[in-house]
């Protein structure tokens, strides 16, 4: 029996029942789940794909992988990405808590991930009974020997939950070590689209985002070999509902996976395919949604600082990192007396544990009211 952490969001209940308890009711900046509509955009490619009586592929049709590949090049300056090297994903959790088993990774494989981070990137080595390994830097790894060379290292950039953006020399740094190394990198990159660095609320418009992709051509000088990046639209495009997400990267791992996935029976439904083609060609929809979570999040900061907390990172994302350098359970606790539930870092690693994070995708009412409360 693979030893699995308790689920986290269930220790919050009394937190969310003592927030629940003040008047007006409680604000929900916790799990971070989009509360606006989905697009119309694409209701109506999902309405028009309706009509689905067979079964769908699990590598996705031609015409989702080939939307995937442009839309690479169209908004993350990543040109060539093979279209053979693209697989759709029923949401992104479960490709993060599935690729070490995918990869056919195991007892005595490493699987190494930020000390601060998703907690599923940590669950998946367990899954697949690899030894998890959370690391600040590739040189707290030591001296490497065939037994400590972690098989797979996970990015996340923007972060979550720190919103923090890895730039193109850091990225060549670690693709150059993994590939000395032997090391499978995979970067789970859903955040991508919302960076809110040196831009005032309302510049955000259809242009591409600044966050560089593992797979640019200035980090991997064109060649994908051992390079894997995640992605989901649940975020940018109010889509969690649907599970839309992909992976891309080399094409001799995608198949790997591909392989295993088919026999699984990993397959995205036919309607949502549709839906996620009508998104990926669609950037005027993610510049609203953006320019929304800009409002909130320029509403909201100023509180949570006035509040006595103090933001770092959260250059990017949908959340705000924020600390009054004591335990995040007190934090949390001072929260929920104002009828304010956010996620304790602790969630992230010990290294979160005088963190709290705050998410910006509650409605414009209820972001007004936790202004409210806070200041």
């Amino acid at each position: 029996m693979r030893t699995l952490p308790d689920f986290p969001w269930d220790t919050l209940a009394p937190y969310r029942q003592r927030a629940a308890e003040v008047a007006g009711g409680i604000v929900d900046l916790s799990v971070g789940t989009p509360v606006d509509p989905t697009p119309q955009v694409i209701q109506d490619a999902l309405r028009a794909a309706a009509d689905a009586p067979g079964y769908p592929q699990t590598w996705g049709t031609p015409e989702l992988r080939e939307a995937v590949s442009v839309w690479f090049e169209a908004r993350r300056g990543v040109r060539g990405v093979d279209p053979d090297g693209v697989l759709p994903t029923i949401g992104s959790k479960e490709l993060v808590a599935w690729l070490p088993t995918l990869l056919d990774l195991g007892a005595g494989d490493i699987v190494a991930f930020p000390r601060v981070a998703y907690p599923t990137y940590d669950v998946g080595a367990r899954l697949a009974g690899a030894q998890p390994l959370a690391v600040d830097a590739l040189t707290s790894l030591g001296p490497l020997t065939r037994a400590t060379t972690p098989k797979l290292l996970w990015l996340n950039s923007p972060g979550n939950p720190t919103g923090k953006v890895l730039g193109v020399d850091h990225l060549r740094k670690v693709v150059t070590w993994a590939r000395r190394h032997g090391v499978i990198v995979a970067a789970d990159e859903c955040y991508a689209e919302l960076d809110w660095r040196d831009r005032s609320v309302g510049e955000w418009r259809a242009e591409p985002p600044t966050t560089p992709s593992l797979l640019d051509p200035r980090v991997c000088d064109g060649s994908h070999e051992g390079l894997l990046v995640c992605y989901s639209l649940s975020k940018q495009s109010n889509l969690a509902g649907y599970r839309a997400a992909f992976l891309a990267g080399d094409v001799t791992l995608v198949r790997q996976i591909l392989e295993v996935r088919k026999h699984a029976g990993f397959m995205m439904p036919w309607p949502v395919q549709q839906a996620m083609i009508a998104a990926l060609a669609d950037p005027e929809h993610v510049a609203e949604i953006k320019v929304t979570y800009a409002a909130r999040r320029a509403r909201l900061r100023p509180a949570v600082e006035a509040f006595g907390l103090r933001v770092e990172d959260s250059e990017a994302g949908l959340y705000l990192w924020a600390s009054a350098d004591e335990d995040c359970w007190v934090s949390l606790d001072r929260l929920a007396r104002r009828g304010i539930l956010a996620a304790p870092g602790a969630f992230y690693g010990s290294a979160g544990a005088r963190h709290v994070r705050l998410a910006l995708t509650a409605t414009d009412e209820r972001i007004d009211t936790a202004v409210a409360r806070l200041t």
